[in-house]
């Protein structure tokens, strides 16, 4: 079973997301911030096989957990980033940094899933 990490500060977006993912077939890790994304990456980092980010997350920003994927932990981990910062500067840098996809909340599930699948499928 494909695992993913969801790194979400808002508890309510959390459990949807984790109600859908699991709902598609997937396991899901749950951190809810930025720090405890971090901390699982640089532990387990080789064990999953997603990452979903929000952006404004305590401790670490969305774009903080990119650039430690991309440049210190050296992996090309799928990344999608969930947020709602629809600001185009803040969408560049997101992409620029690495990330494979980038979803503005609202979201509708049925759409997250089939970017994941087809994310999956172009990574493996």
């Amino acid at each position: 079973m494909m695992k993913i990490l969801v790194c979400e500060d808002d508890l309510i977006t959390l459990r949807a997301l984790e109600y859908s993912l699991m709902k598609g077939g997937y396991e899901v890790i749950v951190a809810k911030d930025g720090k405890a994304g971090a901390d699982f990456l640089k532990q387990y980092v080789n064990d999953i096989d997603m990452m979903i980010t929000d952006q404004h997350m305590p401790y670490f920003s969305g774009l903080e957990l990119v650039h430690l994927v991309r440049n210190e932990l050296k992996t090309s981990l799928p990344i999608i980033m969930l947020t709602r910062v629809s600001i185009d500067e803040t969408r560049k840098l997101a992409l620029s940094l690495g990330v494979n996809e980038y979803i503005t909340k609202p979201f509708q599930p049925k759409e997250l899933l089939t970017r994941i699948k087809c994310i999956l499928n172009d990574h493996s």
